[in-house]
C-alpha cells in the first residue's frame, strides 16, 4: 500500500513539473496570432527608392549646418549692439547759471563726428515720456556702508533703497513713463520688468523694504551689462515665474526715445565675469546715458583713517578701492552722457533725484544716419553744437552740451575652433 501511495506521488510531481515546463509554450502557441501587416506593394521588403536632387540638396544642407553648430564657439564678452543709427541724447546748459534750457528745435543743433558734420535725421524734445532703469547694490557691504548713516535705528541697505524708492514713487508718472528695477550682489536679478502700473511698483518698493542682502559680493560690471544689453538671468521677480532662468532683454532692446539707467551703488566690484575696461566698452557701444548716486561716501569719509591702503584679509575695501570706486563711477557717467552724484548724507538725495528727474525731462534726443559702418573697436569722436538763438553761429562760450564724448562698437573677438 505505502509503495503505491509512494508512486502516485512521484507521478503527480512528474506531472506538475512537466506542466510548469511545458505550459507558457502552449499557452503562448494556443492564442489567436494576428499576421503581420504587409508594407508596400506586397513584397517581402520594399526597394531602396533612387534620392531626387532635392532630397540630396537637404541632406548637404543639413549636414552643413550640423558641422557648424559642432565647431561654433560661445564666448562670454563684450555684447556687440549693431545698428546704422547714432542716437545723442543731449542736455543744454547755461555755463554761468547752469539753467536747463528747454524749446529748442531741431535747427538749434549741429552734430559732428570726428569734425565732419552729419544731418540731423530725427529729433525728440524733451515732453516725451522717460523709460529707466534703476539699478541697485543690494549686499551686504551696501549694507555695511549704509550702516554708518542710519546706525541702529534702521537697516543700513535703507542708503541704495531709499532714492529708487523715492523715484518710482515720485518722478514716474503713469500711464505715459516706465520702469524696471534690477538689484545685484553676487549676480543681476529684475525685481520687474519695464511697467507703469503703480500698484506694481509699491510692490517693488516693498519687496526691497522688507528683505535683507543674502551675499556681500558686488558684481558692478554684470549688473551695468545686464541692464544695458540684457542676457540670461534670474527669472523677473515679481512674475512669480515657475523657471528659474529667463532671457531678459536690456534697454538697448526698447523702443522709446527717452532712455536711461539710474544706477544706486558704491561703485565697488568684486568679482565680475567681465573686468573694467569691458563694461566701458558696453556702456561706449550702447549710448544711453547713466544717472549715478554713489553710496558709501559717509562710510568712507568717518572710517577712512582706520581703512588699509589696499583691501584687508577679511575682504574689507582698502582707501585704494574706494577711490577706484569713485573714478569708475566718473567714468560710466562721463562716457555714456549721464552724471555722478556723490552722495554723503541721505539728506542731499531728494535734491539729487530732482536734478535726475529734470535732466531726463530736458533731454533732447538726436540722431543720425550712418554713411558706412563704424569700423569695430574704433573710437569715433561726438561733438553737438547749439545755436539757442537762431543765427546760425554756435553758443559755444556761452552754453555748453552735455551728451556722451564718442561712439563705437566694440571690437569681435577671435574665435578659436576647437579640434
Amino acid at each position: 500500500m505505502k509503495n503505491a501511495v509512494s508512486r502516485i506521488s512521484r507521478l503527480l510531481s512528474f506531472l506538475m513539473i512537466s506542466l510548469f515546463v511545458v505550459s507558457p509554450a502552449a499557452i503562448a502557441q494556443s492564442r489567436p496570432q494576428r499576421p503581420a501587416p504587409t508594407k508596400g506593394d506586397g513584397k517581402k521588403n520594399e526597394r531602396p527608392k533612387p534620392k531626387t536632387a532635392e532630397d540630396l540638396k537637404a541632406e548637404e544642407a543639413e549636414k552643413k549646418r550640423l558641422e557648424e553648430e559642432k565647431n561654433a564657439v560661445i564666448e562670454e564678452g563684450v555684447v556687440k549692439v549693431d545698428t546704422n543709427v547714432v542716437n545723442v541724447d543731449a542736455v543744454v546748459f547755461n555755463k554761468k547759471t547752469g539753467q536747463i534750457i528747454t524749446g529748442l528745435k531741431r535747427e538749434n543743433f549741429t552734430i559732428f563726428e570726428n569734425g565732419i558734420q552729419q544731418p540731423v535725421a530725427s529729433f525728440t524734445t524733451p515732453e516725451s515720456p522717460i523709460t529707466v532703469t534703476l539699478v541697485l547694490e543690494y549686499s551686504k557691504w551696501s549694507e555695511l556702508f549704509g550702516s554708518a548713516s542710519g546706525g541702529y535705528f534702521e537697516p543700513g541697505v535703507y542708503e541704495t533703497v531709499r532714492p529708487v524708492a523715492q523715484f518710482l514713487s515720485t518722478f514716474i508718472k503713469p500711464p505715459d513713463d516706465f520702469a524696471s528695477v534690477i538689484a545685484f550682489d553676487i549676480r543681476p536679478t529684475p525685481i520687474t520688468d519695464f511697467t507703469n502700473d503703480p500698484a506694481r511698483i509699491r510692490q517693488t518698493i516693498d519687496l526691497l523694504l522688507k528683505n535683507r542682502p543674502a551675499f556681500r559680493e558686488n558684481n558692478l560690471f554684470d549688473a551695468i551689462k545686464f541692464s544695458l544689453v540684457g542676457g540670461r538671468g534670474d527669472s523677473v521677480v515679481l512674475e512669480n515665474s515657475e523657471a528659474e532662468k529667463a532671457d531678459y532683454g536690456g534697454m538697448v532692446s526698447v523702443k522709446s526715445k527717452r532712455r536711461a539707467i539710474i544706477l544706486v551703488a558704491s561703485g565697488i566690484d568684486t568679482f565680475s565675469k567681465i573686468n573694467f575696461d569691458d563694461a566701458r566698452k558696453v556702456v561706449q557701444a550702447a549710448g544711453i546715458p547713466i544717472y549715478i548716486i554713489s553710496t558709501g561716501n559717509l562710510f568712507y569719509k568717518k572710517y577712512e583713517g582706520q581703512l588699509g591702503a589696499t583691501d584687508g584679509l577679511t575682504g574689507m575695501p582698502g582707501r585704494l578701492t574706494f577711490l577706484q570706486a569713485k573714478n569708475q563711477m566718473n567714468t560710466f557717467a562721463k562716457e555714456s552722457g549721464g552724471m555722478h552724484f556723490e552722495m554723503t548724507f541721505e539728506s542731499e538725495i531728494p535734491d539729487y533725484l530732482r536734478s535726475i528727474n529734470g535732466l531726463l525731462r530736458s533731454q533732447y534726443s538726436l540722431a543720425y544716419d550712418l554713411p558706412a559702418p563704424h569700423e569695430p573697436g574704433k573710437k569715433y569722436k561726438l561733438e553737438v553744437k547749439v545755436d539757442v538763438d537762431g543765427d546760425g553761429v554756435s553758443d559755444d562760450k556761452q552754453f555748453v552740451v552735455q551728451h556722451r564724448p564718442f561712439v563705437m562698437t566694440p571690437k569681435e573677438k577671435e574665435s578659436k575652433s576647437k579640434k
